[in-house]
């Protein structure tokens, strides 16, 4: 058994001080003192424990992206990932063609069993192909392709997100038919699809949107679009929040409109994220990176270069929202959508230990994946 003493303990919607975390691979109990001196103890110093953040919309970071022809890729960039409070990402898919597709939905099952000192893989974000080329950001328009369900059919149990433009499935068809028969969550994006297309999509099973206001008819008076659509409806939507894709006056009112059960913070990180400017790959793509943003040679918006603890710190600096209601986007919220949040996503006794330990300015010092310490850095 394991002890985390002098922490600030954040659950769903509070958070406890002067409290003993008692876990092993799974948390025990939430104590008053420590209940064994063989237990060890680690000491979190007056710093917040939280539950592990989980990136559900993740390409790549640390020079390594989730296409890439590299057995290694995935588990590096999990490895990697931790120092940025992360114990659970989907592996995000790009636009390409479908045998590339399917030899990294190959890699991410593979990555699913193969357990090591990282973030879980969940398992995979499948981005595209199923597009509007009139919204496809910075996709390649060159492999857009309408839905097709068999590459559903042989990857169910890895795909746990499908991004579509309901426009382009016929009657819907492709969407009934994949919440019909499987447990994945549907989710519009990279769609020029009206408000009633998209509301009726909605109807017919979406129960997500990607990236809300990027890659998708925004919001006018007069024709809502998919932004109405989304802010209309009860689904979820996952927000970037770099400052950068979507401006920080935004936060708090789609929070106070969708409530802040709903929202989901995402990176959408890709291969340049964590590392020096420079020219780095993207589905196939040349993409220019600052450490601010990643951008085409056009300069469309390609990703970005956000690390999670500094998407929570954005929204909780720019909102007032309590900072357990902000942990929840990046945690319980995603683990709902993707159906996990039983055995994680908060910090409760029988969940598994997915905990992270950061300070105000939301620095990481230790991360932990069902008991196990996979990032130490500055305590």
């Amino acid at each position: 058994m394991n002890a985390i003493i002098n922490g600030r303990i954040i659950l769903r919607d509070k958070i406890l001080d002067n409290k003993v975390l008692i876990y092993d691979e799974k948390i025990i109990i939430i104590s008053d003192d420590i209940p064994d001196d063989e237990i060890e103890v680690l000491d979190a110093k007056g710093q917040y424990i939280s539950p592990g953040f989980i990136d559900i919309h993740i390409h790549g970071a640390f020079g390594y992206d989730t296409m890439d022809d590299n057995p290694k890729a995935i588990e590096a960039i999990s490895q990697k990932i931790c120092q940025n409070g992360v114990t659970g990402i989907l592996a995000t898919t790009m636009t390409m063609p479908l045998d590339d597709i399917s030899k990294a939905l190959k890699r991410i099952g593979e990555a699913m069993k193969n357990r090591h000192k990282g973030a879980s893989v969940f398992g995979a974000h499948l981005e595209g192909p199923f597009i509007n080329p009139i919204k496809k950001g910075a996709q390649s328009d060159k492999y857009i392709i309408d839905p097709d369900y068999n590459l559903i059919k042989e990857f169910h149990d890895v795909i746990k997100i499908i991004t579509i433009a309901p426009e382009v499935d016929e009657n819907l068809s492709f969407i009934k038919n994949v919440k019909k028969h499987h447990e994945i969550a549907m989710s519009m994006g990279h769609s020029n699809a009206t408000y009633e297309e998209a509301m009726d999509a909605i109807s017919a099973g979406v129960e997500s949107a990607t990236h809300i206001f990027n890659g998708m008819t925004g919001f006018h008076h007069r024709d809502p679009g998919v932004v109405g659509a989304i802010l209309k409806s009860n689904i979820y939507c996952e927000l970037i929040a770099d400052k950068i894709h979507v401006h920080p006056a935004i936060f708090s009112i789609i929070g106070d409109v969708k409530g802040t059960d709903r929202i989901i913070l995402i990176t959408d990180s890709m291969q340049g994220a964590c590392m020096k400017s420079g020219t780095y790959d993207l589905g196939g793509q040349l993409i220019e990176v600052t450490s601010k943003t990643a951008k085409l040679k056009d300069g469309t918006l390609a990703g970005s270069v956000l690390k999670m603890n500094e998407a929570i710190k954005n929204y909780w600096e720019n909102t007032n929202y309590s900072l357990p209601y902000v942990v929840n986007m990046a945690s319980l919220n995603p683990a709902s959508l993707i159906g996990i949040d039983k055995l994680r996503g908060s910090i409760e006794v029988g969940k598994f230990a997915d905990l992270t330990i950061f300070n105000e300015e939301l620095e990481i010092s230790t991360t932990i994946v069902e008991g196990q310490i996979c990032y130490e850095g500055k305590k």
